[in-house]
Parts: structure tokens; sequence; C-alpha cells
């Protein structure tokens, strides 16, 4: 493989740094716009690539992988999720596939915690007060939430971004508990002053607060049904940064408008950007646009990490962040 000039094909747009190295390093060709490529466009770039670097809005299915030409030998992936490629059509075809995992904890703990904090306190609402030009000053029983302090958190997957939002939730004084296939060693679970359940079902109906950081899987597809969703007290609160297929949408829709949860922080939703408008409608529910991950820090690293996974590859190794069978 050394020697050759790889052509690579990036479907998106990425920060200028990346594509500069991109260019630099490669025969790389950059996306024209921000614009998600179509279906035929990314079946043309499979194509004609080496190397795609895709991202999570691109969906790489068995169909186009049938299109991929034989060239193609690696899908680097600009992201950590790779729910979006079909990993084990690709794997047979002899396309290996990369992720960017790691880099985004940090960013995607602190926007938890940001949900954490601004769901209770009814943020959107004291916002949207002032925007509308409606506030009229103080008042002793205006927009009153409720304190996080001695509350439970219960944090649904305790990985990377699970242990870094216990950590956060340790400094605001709440409660961490857990649940996770895999309990953590006594020595982190020391560390966090995290509590451990066996039982998700037990745990959904005891915390005030929901934090959901596990990936989308078939396992994890709706691990928040309507009969979990049920569990909890109508007081509690369901934050989630991580996917939105994890929570039967509707199911919370229902759940939100009828008063048997308190309110919700989502910054993913089941069907992209296709949101519920029922859910929109809701004033105890703050939605952001997918953001958990969108610092410069971030996204360079995982920039960073493609390139890392490439030049590997080019050099004939094996990329060191290789999606592989026991990770799907």
């Amino acid at each position: 493989m050394p020697g050759k000039k790889f052509k690579v094909v990036v479907t998106r747009k990425l920060p200028e740094p990346v594509e500069t190295r991109l260019q630099e390093l490669f025969d790389t060709e950059l996306a024209a716009g921000d614009d998600p490529m179509s279906k035929a466009d990314l079946a043309e770039a499979l194509g004609r690539a080496d190397v795609l670097v895709p991202t999570l809005g691109d969906k790489i299915d068995a169909s186009l992988l049938g299109q991929a030409g034989e060239q193609l030998k690696l899908i680097a992936n600009y992201g950590a999720g790779f729910d979006h490629i079909d990993v084990a059509t690709a794997l047979s075809r002899g396309i290996m596939v990369s992720n960017t995992p790691g880099v985004l904890a940090e960013d995607t703990a602190d926007m938890a915690m940001a949900l954490i904090l601004g769901v209770p306190r009814r943020l959107k609402e004291g916002a949207a007060l002032i925007q509308s030009g409606a506030w009229e000053g103080w008042a002793p029983t205006a927009l009153m939430g409720h304190r996080i302090s001695g509350k439970r958190l219960g944090i649904l997957g305790m990985g990377r971004i699970g242990r870094a939002v216990a950590k956060r939730a340790r400094g605001f004084g709440l409660q961490v508990h857990y649940h996770n296939r895999r309990r953590l060693h006594a020595d982190q679970e020391d560390a966090l002053e995290a509590t451990w359940w066996e039982s998700l079902d037990q745990m959904l109906a005891r915390v005030d607060i929901l934090s959901v950081n596990v990936p989308h899987t078939p396992s994890t597809f709706h691990l928040l049904n309507a009969r979990r969703l049920k569990l909890m007290k109508p007081t509690a609160y369901v934050v989630n940064t991580s996917r939105g297929e994890v929570i039967d949408e509707n199911a919370l829709t229902r759940q939100l408008r009828a008063g048997e949860l308190a309110g919700a922080g989502l910054d993913v939703f089941e069907h992209g950007h296709d949101i519920n408008p029922r859910l929109k409608d809701l004033e105890n529910v703050l939605l952001l646009p997918h953001m958990g991950s969108a610092t410069e820090e971030g996204r360079l690293e995982m920039g960073e990490k493609v390139i890392i996974n490439i030049k590997t590859f080019v050099d004939g190794h094996r990329p060191p962040d290789q999606v592989v069978p026991a990770m799907l």
C-alpha cells in the first residue's frame, strides 16, 4: 500500500485544519458544502474512493455497500457512533470501518450536565420570558424550579461519558446511581461514590433525574420503552445526550404531556431532526440540535483521529480505532 496516493472522499464539510491536513497527506476530495450527500451521491463516492470519510448523517447500508468499488477498503467515520454504517456487510466485503472514540466524553458530559441543571431550574422558560419582553421583574413565586443538590441521579451507561457525567454530578451534590452491563471495579465506584443497580427497572423507580449515556445497538433500541418510563416518578426528569433511538419518543411525549414526568432535556431524537411536534410544544422540555460534541477542540480531535486511522491504514497496518465484530 505505501507509495500509492490514496483517494479519500469526505462527505461533509469538516473543520478547516482537518481538511487542510487531509489534502496534504492524501488525494482528498472535499465536500462542496455542508449539506448531506444524497443516496445517489454517496453511491458514487463509494464507487470512486479508496477511503470514505462519512459522518453520522450518512446512512451507509447494505444496498449502498453493494455499489462500492473494489478499491474501497476503509470507511474512516468522523464520529464515535457507527450505527449508521452496516459494519457487518462492510467487513464481509473486505472493507474495514474505523471511528473516533474517546475524544468527546468531556464535551458530551458537559452538555448532559447543562441539561441536568437547566431543566429542573426552568432555564428555557426564563430565557423565553426575557426574549418575549414579558418579564416585569423579580417575584417571590415566579419560575420556581427544583434544586438538584441531594437528588438521586441515575446514569444509564457507565462508559467514558457516563463516568464523566458522574464526576461532574458529585460536584453538584447529586447522589450517583448507575446501571451498566458490567459493574465497575470497586475502586472506580469508590472514586465516583456511585451505587450500582443490577436491575434497570428498580433504579428507574428510585431516581430523580436520569441521564442516558448508552450507544444505539439492537439491544438498546427503545431500552426506555413505555413500560420502563412509567416506572419513573412523576417528579423525575429525563436527559438524553447519547442516541435518540434508545428512548421511545412517542411514549416519552405522552408521559410528559400527561404530567407523568416532570420534564426532559434532549440533545438527540429518535428520528433525527424529524421531532415529534407535540414534544416541541412542551414548556418543560429543553431541546437542543445534537450539539453535545460541538466544541472546536472536540471536532479537531475527531479529525486528528480520522487522519491517524487513514495514515495507519495507508502504511499497511490496521487502524488503531478499527470497529471489530465484538463491538457490534
